[in-house]
């Protein structure tokens, strides 16, 4: 695929929920480090999206949701990249949110 300068760059799309889905530990965002690394990211397409990130070590998602001109940010748990990976593989397939 080749990337055209002016087109927006799409990421992935969230597979339906589940009916059994696990419930993701939401909490507010907390400013811990200077310098956040995202991997991987939603579409930003929709009102909520999700970001696959790493800091001082750890990862965690963080869960960005915009409606009516406010932005809402929140923090899965940082955890080890294995852990926050796998979780992250659960948000995508719809098994997590």
């Amino acid at each position: 695929m080749a990337v055209v300068w002016g087109e927006r760059h799409h990421g992935h799309h969230l597979a339906p929920l589940q009916a059994a889905h696990e419930s993701i530990d939401w909490r507010p965002e907390v400013p811990r480090t200077d310098r956040v690394r995202v991997k991987e990211h939603t579409c930003d397409c929709r009102a909520t999206f999700y970001e696959l990130c790493q800091a001082g070590g750890l990862m965690f998602v963080r869960r960005t949701h915009r409606r009516r001109g406010a932005v809402i940010v929140h923090e899965s748990p940082w955890a080890r990249s294995r852990q926050v990976e796998e979780l992250w593989l659960r948000l995508l397939i719809g098994s997590a949110r």
